[in-house]
């Protein structure tokens, strides 16, 4: 296992070197040049200085100059400046914000740790639902409640995002009002204790939750109920009815088991999204999220940011396959990931 994980981890580490090179050479030939725009700036503000000169300054000082590679092998680290100073990636330089003014790491933090706070909290909701629903229709496929509950998933797995979280501010928050309509917290509210400041902002966060968790129910049950319905046809579980074993040790001691494979797959992937952020519900609802931040980004053409959390995506796509595999041999001992 241990030598397994070593190899995939050097194959990953190649993958993203190479991911990251042709990133790079995408972003850095869209017509944005940042060093152009402060020279630009300069001189509007200043009328007695050169363009030319400010502008190569500019160029020297974001690490602009030289040739592709060299820039490249700059924003890694792994190049010098024009003072002899290394200040990439392997730095913890993830660049700087041409909107906001501020390094990449201070502009994204706070977002990330609310997309990541609030899916979580959404995540752990779906599946404490779906995976006991989904359970539950396969034991019962067939009769009534399993096929109420199917119509709903169908029904609830069709609707867009958007349009589940318009019927449901137009529900919970103009009719009756229970909820706020945006936003993350009360406006122009000063809190005097962490306490009411974090019962208002869950209090906000309310809705969307219950939005985010609704969305994910039709796709997610039926996902486990089809994955249980055939671990409940395989011969050994009829071997474990044959023997007169309880219910409830064939389902969750026998079959369970069994339709873990593709439910792991399901999960991580599914955890594994949380950093990407719901752009549909960030927007919709005003949050500050990662996914708004990096549309904002498109928008007004800040690549530092874009580049970021597009190679940042890459990493978790790669580590996340070495994590599924590591985890099916961890839950199904046919599965042998040593080679």
């Amino acid at each position: 296992m241990g030598q397994y994980i070593i190899k995939r981890l050097s194959y990953i580490l190649l993958v993203f070197l190479l991911l990251s090179f042709l990133l790079f050479m995408i972003y850095h030939m869209l017509p944005v040049d940042k060093a152009a725009e402060k020279a630009r700036e300069e001189v509007i503000a200043n009328k007695t200085l050169n363009y030319e000169e400010r502008y190569e300054y500019w160029k020297a000082e974001y690490g602009l100059n030289g040739t592709k590679v060299e820039r490249y092998l700059r924003w890694l680290g792994l190049y010098p400046y024009q003072n002899g100073g290394y200040n990439g990636l392997l730095q913890g330089n993830l660049g700087t914000s041409t909107k906001y003014g501020e390094s990449v790491i201070r502009v994204i933090r706070e977002p990330m740790r609310n997309t990541v706070t609030i899916n979580l909290i959404a995540a752990a909701a779906a599946l404490g639902i779906t995976i006991p629903l989904g359970i539950f229709c396969a034991v019962r496929r067939g009769s009534r409640r399993d096929a109420f509950i199917q119509v709903a998933t169908i029904i609830g797995y069709s609707l867009p995002a958007f349009i589940i979280a318009i019927v449901f501010i137009w529900i919970f928050a103009v009719r009756l009002g229970w909820f706020p309509v945006s936003g993350m917290q009360t406006a122009g509210v000063t809190f005097t204790s962490s306490w009411h400041r974090l019962r208002d902002r869950l209090y906000h966060l309310a809705l969307p939750l219950i939005v985010m968790t609704f969305c994910s129910l039709g796709g997610m049950t039926r996902y486990v109920r089809a994955a249980m319905t055939e671990a409940l046809s395989l011969d050994c579980i009829r071997t474990a009815r044959a023997k007169g074993l309880g219910r409830r040790t064939i389902v969750y001691s026998h079959a369970f088991r069994n339709a873990l494979i593709p439910i792991v797959t399901l999960v991580i992937s599914w955890l594994l999204g949380i950093f990407s952020g719901s752009l549909m519900i960030e927007n919709i609802f005003s949050l500050d999220g990662i996914g708004r931040v990096y549309f904002e980004a498109l928008q007004n053409k800040d690549n530092e940011i874009v580049l970021a959390l597009q190679l940042f995506y890459v990493l978790i796509g790669l580590v996340g396959n070495l994590l599924i595999d590591v985890v099916y041999g961890m839950v199904d001992p046919r599965v042998r990931v040593s080679k």
